[in-house]
């Protein structure tokens, strides 16, 4: 199931994809005489994704084409939701082929950093370049939404601690961090950093996400391409490593690394494209 939050009458609501458009959950509650939360986060933190991917996934799907929808030209995406309590990021996590990952320092610890939900923007909205800064890059990455409160799982616990999916956009002052790598947090923290949406796909559809493919391009065209395989810390040993860290809670981000960043400027388009997922596009402006 394909979920997206779209901006309605002044509000940002939950709405599942299908082919022809977007059904409001505030339709299908209408229709179907249910209660589910209108807004994606509460569905996470309620646990009541469980119940709706079950209901798509028995019936439910065909009866949305009955619905009245949002036409895919008339959405005004938002972010998927505004207030995560923790964004963690992963950097260095890709290599460039099973040799280079098979001669990985065994080891070797995941490069993890924290983002505040201030960086927060969504599809179409403009990541602003801060003025006197310097380089700035931006990254796609694979994001992992987590769907219940867990601390101290296994990697064998993980599919059942997490919701799913989404496509992010990581962004960097790269010449702050040059200075001085302890200076990783404050050249990733500032306003418009972090992008997610415009899909979240439940977990379901990606039993297995080794070999999803991941690509970073700029104003159209790729500039690098590569597959969750090659990470050196794979989804579910991510998440089950930050969980002995801190205890995650539902709808907590982990970004899984990046293929390769791109140098950013003034009239850029920013792309993350990750297969099965509609693309994530920024602008990019001073």
């Amino acid at each position: 199931m394909k979920l997206s939050t779209v901006k309605v009458n002044g509000k940002e609501q939950a709405a599942i994809s299908i082919a022809e458009g977007l059904v409001l959950i505030e339709t299908i509650n209408v229709a179907e005489r249910a209660g589910w939360s209108t807004e994606l986060f509460e569905l996470i933190r309620l646990g009541e994704l469980a119940t709706l991917t079950e209901w798509y996934n028995t019936g439910g799907k065909e009866k949305l084409e009955q619905l009245t929808l949002i036409p895919y030209e008339e959405a005004d995406y938002g972010p998927l939701y505004r207030h995560p309590r923790k964004i963690w990021g992963i950097g260095l996590n890709y290599v460039k082929d099973a040799a280079e990952l098979a001669a990985a320092d065994p080891n070797d610890e995941p490069v993890s950093f924290m983002k505040p939900d201030t960086t927060i923007i969504g599809p179409l909205d403009a990541i602003r370049i801060p003025p006197e800064e310097g380089t700035i890059t931006a990254e796609a990455e694979l994001g992992i939404i987590i769907g219940k409160t867990c601390k101290n799982i296994t990697e064998a616990e993980v599919y059942d601690a997490i919701a799913g999916y989404t496509t992010t956009i990581d962004v960097t002052a790269s010449d702050i961090h040059a200075r001085n790598q302890r200076y990783l947090t404050r050249a990733k923290s500032f306003d418009t950093f972090f992008s997610f949406g415009p899909q979240f796909i439940t977990k379901d559809e990606f039993p297995d996400p080794l070999d999803i493919q991941v690509e970073t391009a700029l104003n159209g065209a790729t500039a690098h391409r590569n597959k969750v395989f090659n990470m050196k810390f794979r989804p579910w040993y991510a998440v089950a490593f930050h969980s002995k860290v801190m205890t995650l809670l539902p709808g907590d981000i982990i970004m899984t690394g990046t293929p390769g960043a791109v140098v950013i400027r003034d009239g850029d388009v920013v792309e993350c494209r990750i297969e099965g997922f509609e693309p994530l596009l920024n602008p990019v402006k001073n």
